[in-house]
């Protein structure tokens, strides 16, 4: 089989359009063309009176003519061999191995980190222990729209904690731009495909399922996980994870729950995301070794999503092929600061994502259909912990309470979020009432003046951006696109360091993961690093 790349066909082209496209490339005949496969599919929107289709394909040909194509293109980087995309584990099942009845590691957190981590080991037949602190994902779900509907906040169960994690109520964007060799990424996919998510994930350059599909994803693959000899605990918070001290810096022995519950095992994956606050402050008082890192903050931003697709796509807009169109901008400001488009969600929702009482702060979310009428994305400024929260480890996320303490006092302390148009923000006046455009966020919004939500620096960096962004994607700054505050929960505030056996550099057996640990940056990237940590552990048991 011969992976075929490039190869390029306008947007309403036949099954013989793209056959003939096959054969033209590899100048043979129509007959020669025993099967053809998408391995993905992408669009190039460069020029917009000429969209094109760019698909890499897998195609079937004789051995022997495959072989007399190789040797024909060869140096020419649009035809190979099709590579082995199939997932490979790195160790044996634990049924092979006489030490495989040691302590069963254990999981925390169940976000799409903790989800293929455990899914992995369970198909390893090391019956990992999962602990989430959160709900199940049903219950969660009532919960978080309760918050939404009611502004009745469950600090335990929210778009933050719970089964699925931060990713379920989100775009649920599966593209990454993580390096991946051994294509894990496409293990994710294929997992999630047998998990209910439509087969087209394996196929489109950027995939996306939505929340109300990635909720019944989750469920099937919680039950996957218990059907392999997985257990999976809900209302589990861990309080303390137990280190003994040696001359090597110490191993992990296990954890005590809120509930008073020891649970002993050498082996912990640590899978806890990027708002575990309680969780980073435990660790540092443990002796855990951890390091403040980079975040950014900002706001979220709307337009109608036909102005996105009208700048993006011009007069292919709406063509049921291209969909919902998206962005990623960045600008580079004159104060040094970079401003970047972050999380864009097409035809979605701005949303609360409130974990913690009296604070406010969004994200966004798409359903699979993206049929909302706006689209929104976050304008977020990059910060940095040598010049922006300097005093402490755990200094960036005094910086997030702070700012998002200040959005609740600024949406009128009613979990209202502070919001303001664009037009008006760039003027540096206070916004008194909605243009056009309707603020999607809820509980609500409270209009007003933005500039006093984020430090100067980060105001003026986003002030200079939104126009440059306009001269990209035109209508940008239009006057009556909405800003919401505040964005905060970018990425972690730390990274819990680990070394080259994915094992936390001062601390045998734990296996710092995903976003919370600072190794991953959406659920795809989460997934991999997942799978990367369930394997070393695994190796390391049953070596």
């Amino acid at each position: 089989m011969l992976r075929l790349n490039d190869i390029k066909l306008p947007l309403d082209h036949s099954d013989a359009d793209l056959t003939q496209a096959i054969v033209n490339k590899l100048t043979i005949e129509a007959d020669d063309l025993l099967s053809c496969s998408v391995f993905k599919r992408s669009h190039d929107s460069r020029k917009k009176n000429n969209i094109l289709l760019v698909y890499q394909l897998d195609v079937t040909l004789t051995e022997e003519l495959s072989n007399n194509v190789l040797k024909k293109f060869a140096g020419q980087s649009f035809v190979r061999p099709s590579p082995d995309t199939r997932y490979h584990f790195m160790a044996q099942a634990a049924a092979d191995f006489p030490n495989a009845q040691q302590q069963r590691p254990l999981v925390i957190g169940f976000g799409p980190c903790g989800i293929l981590a455990a899914l992995v080991l369970a198909q390893m037949g090391l019956k990992p222990i999962v602990l989430e602190r959160g709900q199940d994902v049903r219950q969660r779900t009532q919960d978080t729209w309760g918050f939404w509907r009611k502004r009745k906040l469950n600090t335990e169960s929210n778009v933050q904690f719970g089964e699925g994690g931060a990713g379920t109520f989100s775009d649920g964007k599966l593209y990454s731009q993580v390096k991946d060799k051994r294509y894990l990424g496409r293990k994710v996919l294929s997992e999630f495909v047998a998990a209910g998510a439509p087969e087209e994930i394996l196929t489109l350059s950027k995939p996306h399922i939505g929340t109300f599909k990635l909720v019944k994803m989750v469920e099937n693959m919680r039950a996957e996980i218990i059907r392999l000899g997985g257990e999976i605990r809900f209302d589990c918070k861990v309080e303390t994870i137990h280190r003994e001290a040696d001359d090597n810096g110490g191993q992990v022995t296990g954890v005590t729950l809120a509930n008073g519950e020891v649970l002993q095992s050498r082996h912990i994956v640590l899978a806890i995301g990027h708002s575990a606050r309680d969780s980073f402050d435990m660790l540092l008082k443990q002796g855990f070794y951890i390091e403040a890192k980079p975040f950014s903050i900002g706001f979220r931003i709307e337009h109608p999503q036909s102005v996105i697709d009208t700048a993006r796509f011009g007069a292919q807009a709406g063509h049921p092929i291209l969909g919902a169109a998206d962005y990623k901008l960045v600008h580079h400001c004159a104060n040094g600061r970079s401003v970047y488009s972050f999380c864009m969600c097409p035809g979605g929702t701005v949303v609360a994502a409130s974990s913690e009482e009296g604070r406010v702060v969004t994200n966004g979310m798409s359903q699979y259909s993206r049929n909302e009428r706006n689209a929104n994305a976050a304008v977020v400024v990059g910060i940095n912990p040598e010049q922006d929260y300097p005093e402490h480890v755990l200094a960036g996320i005094d910086l997030q309470r702070d700012l998002e303490a200040l959005a609740y006092q600024l949406g009128g302390e009613n979990y209202n979020a502070p919001a303001q148009l664009v037009g008006d923000f760039l003027q540096d006046k206070p916004s008194t009432q909605l243009g056009s455009v309707t603020p999607s966020y809820q509980p609500g919004i409270t209009l007003g003046d933005l500039s006093k939500a984020l430090p100067a620096f980060a105001t003026a960096a986003i002030r200079e951006a939104i126009p440059a962004f306009d001269k990209k994607i035109k209508g940008f700054a239009m006057a009556d696109a909405i800003l919401t505050g505040v964005e905060t929960r970018t990425s972690s505030p730390i990274c819990i360091k680990r070394g080259k056996d994915f094992q936390n550099i001062n601390t045998r057996g734990l296996y710092p993961a995903g976003e919370g640990a600072g190794y991953a940056g959406g659920i795809l990237s989460a997934g991999i690093d997942g799978i990367k940590v369930a394997e070393a552990l695994a190796v390391d048991i049953l070596k």
